[in-house]
């Protein structure tokens, strides 16, 4: 046991940490769309594994015919939105249950993800192109505040966008759609365009992260769901925790950035302590099991009804003696 602890080394654990908080806050964009599906539209959008994918293909394959890295991102992002539409489309007009809906629309960019890349993988030229999310140690401090600044103009414009009219319409059909329908909402139309935006933040997270990585995978959006749930569900303990009673919304986005910077710090932490690679899925499984217990538990500890239970098992018990 003392070898182990001595086989650490925290100066390695310190320079790991830069390329977890990048990471993190990439993924964190990745988040932003995950909670437009999970948290405002009430749907569990499957599509998203697919559609990080989507999003770094198309980045890498326009960056290496020659257009300009910070309009790749732009088409990653159309790229997103049609995907989420397809899901959307699926869901409502041919009365496809969401989840299955996500799951056909995954598979189908499989092959689509591969057609665009011509094979499994694509690398961008680093010396032929400018890159500004990067992740060469020289410049990944630019990269965590470039990527920090676009986190920050994307909550600021979710917050405004779901406080119009529009997005407050989007939001009563997560909350209630049978009221919405009621009161004149197109709750198919909402949903098609929160899946829509979702996956259009997915697919922009997907095309930042092929330039800091270098390339594209077509398996790179495996397991994205789970991670962008862990980010969506640490950020709200996170927020609940430390803000309490005064969390706002804007807040609420902010955090879900936060949870995935936390996540991926936890992430690096455990590669430290060098765990096996191939246990990180597990890994992710238990974390998220665990916060998704949290607020559950919190809620049974405070419940009377729950109180008034132990209380009555207790006294049953006493009699039984």
């Amino acid at each position: 046991m003392l070898e182990y602890f001595a086989s650490l080394n925290g100066a390695a654990l310190l320079r790991a940490c830069p390329g977890g908080i990048a990471q993190g806050l990439i993924w964190g964009i990745m988040a932003l769309g995950v909670y437009m599906t999970f948290r405002m539209l009430d749907l569990a959008d499957l599509t998203v594994d697919g559609s990080f994918a989507t999003g770094g293909a198309a980045c890498v394959m326009l960056i290496a015919n020659g257009w300009n890295p910070e309009l790749a991102l732009l088409i990653a992002f159309l790229t997103g939105l049609v995907a989420g539409a397809v899901t959307g489309l699926l869901h409502t007009k041919l009365g496809i249950p969401a989840i299955l809906a996500g799951i056909l629309t995954q598979i189908s960019l499989y092959s689509i993800n591969l057609n665009i890349m011509g094979k499994a993988n694509q690398a961008i030229n680093v010396n032929a192109t400018v890159l500004r999310i990067t992740s060469n140690a020289n410049l990944l401090w630019r990269t965590i505040v470039i990527v920090a600044v676009c986190c920050v103009a994307l909550i600021s414009v979710l917050y405004w966008y779901l406080g119009t009219e529009h997005g407050s319409a989007l939001r009563a059909t997560g909350s209630n759609g049978a009221m919405s329908r009621a009161l004149g909402i197109n709750t198919d139309t909402m949903k098609i365009v929160g899946l829509a935006l979702g996956n259009g933040l997915v697919a922009l997270s997907g095309g930042m992260l092929s330039q800091y990585q270098g390339f594209a995978d077509v398996n790179m959006g495996r397991g994205a769901i789970v991670i962008g749930l862990a980010a969506v569900i640490i950020g709200e303990v996170l927020a609940e925790a430390i803000i309490g009673k005064r969390l706002n919304f804007w807040l609420r986005l902010l955090f879900v950035v936060i949870g995935s910077i936390v996540y991926y710090l936890v992430y690096v932490f455990v590669l430290w302590l060098k765990f096996p690679a191939n246990d990180m899925k597990l890994l992710t499984a238990i974390v998220v099991a665990i916060f998704l217990a949290v607020p559950y538990l919190q809620k049974m500890r405070k419940s009377s009804f729950h109180h008034a239970g132990v209380r009555a098992r207790a006294q049953q018990k006493g009699g039984d003696r």
